[in-house]
């Protein structure tokens, strides 16, 4: 019954992806919106006060004096290995046109990641150490954790239910994460 609700969970999942999405019809006009987030240079205001943050905060300093970049040079990851991802971007428009469209949602998501950013730094340091098998590791290891844990908890009551939801949820954010990371780092580091 478990493992029918998880198959159930993942086709609707699925099937939603492709349902069309209901269109909004407004009044507003695209230029009337865009020119109040521009200051009178042409600069967009978001983005401009989101420097000045990263600049007040320092934080390219504390990126300086966490290590991060000498650890990052020392497992084998440089900018000149980014630059064939570069080129993949480049040579695929869909993607430019992606991050573009996504932009306005995430721009006030990048005030807090600033906020973050400092804390993470250790973190992000010790991770970009880890070898990548290990990391493939962990990741296989929460995914399977996950099942185990929808298999386990008994779905008796409302209570079960949401820990075996939670947990799901978690080690399984956390093995794709793992396993995402891992195939990004083998890649950097070859």
């Amino acid at each position: 019954m478990k493992l029918s609700l998880i198959f159930l969970g993942l086709f609707v999942a699925c099937a939603s992806a492709f349902a069309p999405a209901p269109v909004a019809q407004t009044g507003v006009s695209l230029r009337s919106s865009m020119a109040n987030q521009n200051d009178s240079v042409g600069n967009n205001i978001a983005v401009k006060n989101l420097l000045m943050d990263v600049e007040a905060s320092g934080l390219l300093s504390k990126v300086a004096q966490s290590g991060l970049l000498s650890k990052a040079q020392e497992a084998g990851i440089s900018l000149s290995k980014l630059e064939p991802l570069l080129a993949l971007a480049a040579e695929n428009k869909e993607i430019l046109i992606l991050v573009e469209a996504a932009t306005p949602e995430l721009l006030p998501l990048l005030p807090k990641i600033v906020d973050v950013a400092p804390g993470a730094l250790p973190l992000l340091a010790a991770a970009i150490s880890v070898p990548p098998a290990l990391l493939s590791v962990v990741g296989l290891g929460s995914l399977a954790a996950a099942v185990g844990a929808v298999v386990v908890i008994p779905d008796d009551t409302v209570t079960q239910i949401a820990a075996q939801t939670l947990a799901f949820g978690a080690l399984g954010a956390a093995g794709a994460a793992s396993l995402a990371g891992s195939a990004i780092i083998g890649k950097l580091t070859n």
